[in-house]
């Protein structure tokens, strides 16, 4: 947050209490304030004719226009939690002279151009920008009101953010790829909420001093200040990251063809990142900070336990029957998957068999902590101990009994990864060697890189194998044609607890490059996720 600036936070306790509330949260304050008019009168019901959003948002956007902050507050349907941030539009934002042209409504939604100037200590710049309100009903007074979201002050303003200008909290960077070319956000918006992150880190420790700025502070801990204008710049520092320039514009143009996708790229010799993009409609970094199943990609560390515990090799039995039962629960395959009594583990794998998995869970020596045991000591993951040089999720593998066991071991049940992780897994199978990914070169801050003991040449070369099958001959076949060099991949697709359709899953390698990547979308790991996937690494990194 900027230095010296008085903030207001956005829906305090009281929001909180009632944001879940709606429309009745107003009307209980209108009500305690003596709003709402007699009891007699009739109320109004229904949504708000077309006459009535044009005067309600043209009623809302006048107050606002004129700084009336707590006049355009009892115009929303969250007076308590609309104030405050209308009233810091103006005191700590310092943002003057508002015009305000709203455009035709779309229904009960009004869209809108702002045009105003932010001042401060003597100099001032001009700010544009759009944004949108929704006229709705109010449920006992029958008014028609602004939907209040802070989002309608600044499409970007979120529940708990403040609007601040002033001396910037962090001095400017100028991140860098590997190779020196200059990473913004203009040109890599995925990279983003990254880059303000790396400016919130390491701003202090690259040479740069402190600008002034209208940004958006986030009360969440941890979480960067987001940069809206400059009015005077500092000096930047350079940060060179481990970014590919151009393996970073593919996983951009990769991701924007799928909804709610993401996806990560490795150089697997040294866990270097190469890309990280997401497309989203929030700002989260699910390709880093994403804790969803991760579907069969995790019979990749399934596979692994099995090696290395002497229950099957890649080419010793792993039968693929139509059902396996384990402790009440049944699982089954995909539609239309012919069983095969004679399946080895390569063939298992390749076709992405789940009741062979299933099955061999129960062989000897293995327990309930063995799948556990495999991801933390082999692939590096579970123990909270990543320090990429942002935020990140370092995975979760827990020992369960009862059926989560067996969901466990086909990448369901409690397991959680993103795509960060399963690009680590990928690049650990591959090299038997776990190198802890990273962002920005640990020798910055005297980052402490997490460790195991990674996989025996053995078990690693018959990974790599089945990998290569199945980007040849089994699930990821489609995707992966026509990528040459030494490639491999894993498909998978896992099914999320209210949400109609499956996650699609996929990672593979192509030569010292990894990528893993997950889809909303729905559909199979090979036909959603897969072509992220693939676009990455037919980039070359």
């Amino acid at each position: 947050m900027p230095k010296g600036v008085r903030v207001a936070v956005i829906g305090g306790v009281f929001a909180v209490m009632v944001g879940g509330a709606g429309y009745g949260a107003y009307n209980l304050v209108s009500a305690m304030n003596g709003g709402g008019g007699s009891g007699a009168a009739a109320v109004r019901t229904g949504p708000p004719s077309a006459a009535e959003v044009e005067q309600a948002s043209a009623k809302f956007l006048s107050a606002w226009e004129k700084g009336q902050a707590a006049q355009a507050a009892t115009l929303t349907n969250d007076q308590a939690g609309a104030e405050p941030l209308l009233t810091a539009y103006g005191q700590s934002a310092h943002i003057t002279d508002v015009r305000i042209t709203p455009g035709a409504a779309s229904g009960a939604t009004v869209r809108f151009t702002v045009k105003a100037t932010v001042s401060y200590q003597n100099t001032s710049k001009p700010l544009t920008y759009s944004s949108e309100l929704t006229v709705v009903r109010g449920r006992t007074t029958g008014r028609a009101l602004v939907d209040w979201n802070p989002s309608v002050l600044h499409p970007q303003l979120r529940t708990g953010d403040t609007l601040v200008t002033g001396e910037s909290a962090s001095p400017e960077i100028q991140a860098v790829d590997r190779d020196g070319a200059v990473l913004t956000k203009e040109k890599y918006p995925s990279l983003g909420v990254i880059l303000d992150t790396l400016r919130q880190r390491y701003g202090d420790k690259v040479g740069g001093t402190p600008g002034i700025e209208l940004s958006i502070h986030h009360q969440a801990q941890g979480v960067a200040d987001t940069s809206l204008l400059t009015l005077a710049k500092g000096r930047a520092g350079t940060l060179r990251t481990t970014i590919s320039a151009s393996a970073q514009a593919a996983a951009e143009k990769a991701v924007r063809k799928f909804a709610q996708s993401s996806v990560v790229a490795v150089k697997a010799s040294t866990g270097e990142v190469l890309a990280v993009a997401n497309n989203r409609k929030d700002q989260f970094n699910a390709a880093f900070e994403g804790e969803v199943a991760p579907g069969s990609t995790m019979k990749i560390i399934t596979a692994a336990m099995l090696i290395d515990n002497g229950v099957t090799s890649m080419n010793g039995p792993a039968p693929c029957p139509p059902s396996a039962t384990w402790q009440s629960q049944t699982f089954t395959n995909l539609k239309g998957m012919q069983p095969n009594e004679h399946a080895t583990l390569a063939d298992s794998f390749l076709r992405s068999c789940n009741t062979a998995f299933v099955k061999l869970i129960d062989e000897k020596p293995l327990t309930d902590a063995s799948l556990t045991q495999e991801a933390q000591e082999r692939f590096g993951l579970g123990q909270d101990d990543w320090k990429t040089g942002i935020v990140s999720f370092d995975g979760k593998v827990p020992t369960v009994s009862g059926p989560d066991r067996a969901a466990n071991a086909i990448g369901q049940g409690q397991v959680q990864m993103s795509p960060l992780n399963m690009a680590s897994v990928t690049a650990t199978a591959i090299t038997g060697a776990f190198r802890q990914p990273y962002l920005v070169p640990p020798k910055l801050d005297g980052r402490q890189l997490a460790t195991a003991k990674g996989l025996s040449a053995n078990t690693s070369a018959q990974l790599r194998q089945m990998m290569r099958l199945t980007a040849t001959q089994g699930t990821a076949a489609q995707a992966m044609a026509g990528l040459g060099g030494d490639v491999g991949a894993k498909t998978g697709s896992a099914e999320v607890d209210g949400q109609a359709v499956s996650n699609s899953w996929f990672t593979g390698f192509r030569d010292d490059v990894t990528a893993a990547a997950m889809t909303e979308e729905g559909g199979h790991g090979g036909t959603a996720a897969g072509p992220i996937v693939a676009a990455v690494l037919r980039s070359g990194g």
